[in-house]
């Protein structure tokens, strides 16, 4: 069972396009268990397949700190038909990703994160028209004023795509609330991915921002250029799929909020 839980998520791609594609290929692996469930550990919550332990692909045993957290992934498990689809399993994913990657590499991963603090998202307005310039400064503005307010980070916007030097004070603020365990910094690279703003990621993490609130405050622009011209369904197939990512994330958040 080990082996086969490896080889169904060995490889699989980060980018939720690409998961996506691969998804379609015939080569999901039928089920091989009955019952998903959640087991305890010493220090975690292990998930288990028949009741037995199964392994990440790097050979971690799939486990969280928090027994909900524990059984949100077991729940995905247990929710496969057939076939066990790594495409419609998000928080498992996540779960890999982190036992696998952001647990041995913390450091790496917050400063990842904290990049994006120098040309966040939220920093870069149009100049027109005025319609995307009022709804950027109506979803985006609370989210500076906030990290302005409750971190003390005071961040400089700019117009268009010219860059601007971002106060070291500021970034560092921020970059100090970063999280530094495995679990809700792999949530937060995450989002801070999916949506292109540490602050986002931030905000969400402190309970500012709702997963959906945070979504759309990271989609305005596409938003605005839809309401114009018209729906992109490949764009918005795109979205979907990621948006389940974002949710994956916010449940990791959720389940570990202080």
């Amino acid at each position: 069972m080990r082996d086969i839980f490896a080889e169904i998520f060995a490889g699989q791609p980060l980018d939720p396009m690409e998961a996506a594609r691969r998804a379609v290929r015939p080569q999901l692996r039928r089920r091989f268990y009955q019952h998903a469930t959640v087991g305890e550990g010493s220090h975690d919550h292990p998930v288990l397949l028949d009741g037995r332990a199964v392994r990440t692909p790097a050979r971690n045993t799939l486990a969280a700190p928090a027994r909900a957290l524990a059984e949100a992934i077991a729940g995905e498990w247990q929710a496969q038909r057939d076939h066990v689809d790594p495409a419609r399993m998000p928080l498992t994913r996540l779960a890999n990703t982190i036992l696998d990657g952001v647990a041995s590499e913390p450091r790496a991963v917050a400063d990842e994160v904290a990049n994006y603090l120098g040309s966040d998202l939220l920093l870069y307005r149009a100049d027109q028209p005025d319609g995307l310039v009022k709804r950027q400064a109506q979803r985006w503005d609370p989210v500076l004023s906030w990290a302005r307010e409750a971190l003390g980070a005071q961040f400089i916007l700019s117009e268009g795509v010219v860059f601007v030097q971002q106060p070291a004070r500021a970034v560092e603020i921020a970059r100090a609330a970063i999280p530094t365990d495995p679990w809700r910094l792999g949530a937060m690279h995450a989002v801070t991915t999916l949506t292109g703003s540490a602050l986002l990621a931030l905000a969400l993490l402190r309970g500012r921002l709702s997963a959906e609130e945070a979504w759309t405050a990271a989609h305005v622009d596409e938003d605005w250029q839809m309401d114009r011209w018209g729906k992109d369904e490949l764009a918005l197939e795109r979205r979907r799929f990621r948006f389940a990512e974002m949710q994956a994330a916010a449940t990791v958040l959720g389940s570990l909020s202080d």
